[in-house]
Formats: structure tokens, sequence, C-alpha cells
């Protein structure tokens, strides 16, 4: 599984100890090609990590920025993404396996060990499987395709 990650300048730290760890459990990780400074904007890291996971069949994606909101609000307007700010494990789990989402968004500030749980989490999830869940994640899709 490829995964893609990104953060602007207020994540760039976690970013990094997030790359080292999953690096050292095998998974081919990509970074974003831009640079993080103090003016960069997370929306072009969104953009581009959102481009790289449609464009690589069963991709993941990771972002980060100050509080994983603004950073999961651009990237949902890449189309056929599904962002999810998440906190917990147990976001990580249902927004992966009941709302189909591709990427995660994390807060900058958040410890490595805490980061690493939950990214554990969703790359260890089942996508969607029940009736259920599929039907809702289909409706999003549908809306999105404006079908």
């Amino acid at each position: 599984m490829k995964l893609f990650i990104g953060s602007d300048h207020r994540g760039a730290v976690l970013k990094q100890e997030i790359i080292k760890n999953l690096t050292e459990d095998g998974f081919l990780i990509q970074d974003t090609k831009l640079q993080n400074s103090e003016s960069d904007d997370y929306p072009d890291f969104a953009f581009e990590v959102g481009e790289n996971v449609i464009n690589n069949e069963e991709a993941l994606g990771i972002l980060i920025c100050g509080n994983g909101i603004g950073i999961s609000i651009a990237a949902n307007k890449v189309k056929g993404i599904r962002c999810a700010r998440v906190l917990n494990e147990d976001d990580a789990f249902k927004s992966k396996n009941h709302n189909g989402a591709n990427i995660i968004a994390l807060a900058g500030d958040m410890s490595i060990h805490k980061a690493m749980e939950i990214v554990n989490v969703f790359i260890s999830t089942k996508p969607a499987s029940e009736e259920r869940h599929l039907n809702r994640i289909n409706k999003i899709i549908k809306y999105e395709n404006r079908e």
C-alpha cells in the first residue's frame, strides 16, 4: 500500500516523525513535493496529496496542519477524496470502515505516540463492507458526480 503525506509548517515536525515510523515499519511513503516555509498554505498540500491518492489505486493519505480542520476541508475539494479530521483511534476506524475515508487529517501538536496509534488503526482498518455503510458512501459519490 502506498501512503501519501503532507503538512503545512505547523505539522512539519509531526510529519517527519510519522514518515520515520512508517518507513521503519516497511511502508512506502511519499511526501509532497512542496517545501515547508512559514508562509506556506495548507490547501496546496491538501490538493497535492488528494490528487496523488485519487491517481493511485488503494492509496491512502495523511495530512497535518495546525488543528487538522483546514487541511481536511481543502482535501475534500478534490473530487473523490473523503478526508476526515480524526482525534482518536475510534475516529480513525469509523472514518475508513463506516465513511470510506481515504485520507485522515491530524493536528500538528498531537504527540507522535497518539498520531501513530491513529495512523496504524487507519491503515489496518478494512474499507467499508456493510451494505448500510456502502449505501451512504455511494450517495456521497453520486452527489459529488452530480448523478
